[in-house]
């Protein structure tokens, strides 16, 4: 049965805060939590004006203190930002407040430029072998392994589960040989989604973590009570992609009635790709794409995005997914 999760970029409109985007990912993860999705993931990003995670461990840290059972995680630490140790230290505390319920979800991207990685400290090693370095030196000090001669305290012997992220053939490939958990980031880059997914199965290597493959996908869903009302809600993530594309990244817009009309070709063409891993419109429309969807990846989890401009609707969205999956699949629950 597929396991569904939220993914949140804790967004900043227009017109907002912080702040505020930060009050909204905990409104959204207790709404998420009495819906009964599974996790609730937050994700690195730096120098973006959209965004409020870019300290995602202290974001987590905020949503996990105001809920109380469905697990928290990071979608994901862009460990290339950080000493493997500083993760360690970080997310074994946030399992020493919260046992049982943090995820830690690991990308190899910086999640920034040149610049920002210079204002974090941090030289981009051209070396293909540092990212599975790094994760394999994580696992050691959650291990408490003694070779490293030194302990991350908090960090040392706390259940933390790593997955991997990628949106590219090689995270498939580092999950498999280390026998993890591995998510893609089909939401926005969907090309190469079916040969990582058959890649990680085929090449899965059973871990003490993991013993056979669980592949999670993320999808993004935009749902109202009509295909039209989906459409406009969905044009303010439309319109920051253009941004984020073309150099001009933005906080979240507000929506724009008939937006892609106005769009050129290119701009057009680029949404189709990008949007591939995506279900616009009523109950009925989200039903036939998520159910087509699940059937074309068979993945164990979808991990749920959806950046809108108002707030409340995104909820509903989030209740309108919920129903519909529940429908299909029996999980999460809507007793909400």
């Amino acid at each position: 049965m597929t396991a569904f999760s939220i993914l949140d970029l804790s967004s900043i409109v227009e017109g907002s805060t912080a702040g505020q985007a930060l009050a909204n990912s905990l409104d959204l993860a207790r709404h998420g939590e009495a819906l009964g999705f599974k996790r609730f993931w937050m994700a690195e990003h730096h120098g973006m004006s959209g965004i409020a995670s870019a300290a995602t461990a202290v974001a987590l840290a905020h949503v996990a203190a105001g809920t109380k059972t469905i697990r928290i995680g990071s979608g994901g630490i862009m460990l290339p930002n950080h000493a493997p140790i500083m993760i360690a230290e970080q997310f074994g505390t946030l399992a020493a407040l919260h046992p049982g319920r943090i995820d830690l979800g690991l990308g190899r991207a910086p999640g920034s430029d040149q610049r920002v990685a210079q204002a974090l400290r941090r030289n981009l090693n051209t070396d293909a072998n540092q990212f599975p370095r790094d994760v394999m030196e994580l696992q050691a000090f959650f291990a408490d392994d003694p070779q490293l001669g030194i302990r991350a305290i908090p960090g040392a012997g706390e259940d933390v589960p790593l997955y991997i992220l990628g949106s590219s053939l090689f995270g498939a490939q580092l999950a498999a040989a280390l026998g993890l958990p591995f998510a893609f980031a089909s939401h926005f880059a969907p090309g190469d989604l079916d040969e990582a997914l058959a890649i990680y199965r085929r090449d899965f290597r059973p871990s003490a973590q993991l013993g056979q493959p669980y592949a999670m996908a993320a999808f993004n869903i935009f749902a109202a009570d009509t295909d039209e009302e989906a459409m406009l809600l969905a044009s303010s993530m439309q319109q920051a992609f253009v941004a984020l594309r073309t150099g001009n990244p933005q906080q979240l817009p507000p929506p724009v009635p008939d937006y892609r009309d106005t769009l050129p070709p290119q701009a057009n063409a680029m949404l189709d790709q990008v949007l591939q891993a995506s279900a616009i419109g009523s109950p009925e429309t989200v039903s036939r794409k998520v159910a087509a969807f699940i059937e074309r990846t068979r993945a164990d989890e979808l991990i749920i995005s959806c950046q809108m401009f108002d707030h409340e609707a995104r909820k509903r969205s989030f209740t309108i997914a919920a129903q519909v999956l529940g429908a299909l699949t029996g999980s999460p629950s809507v007793d909400a």
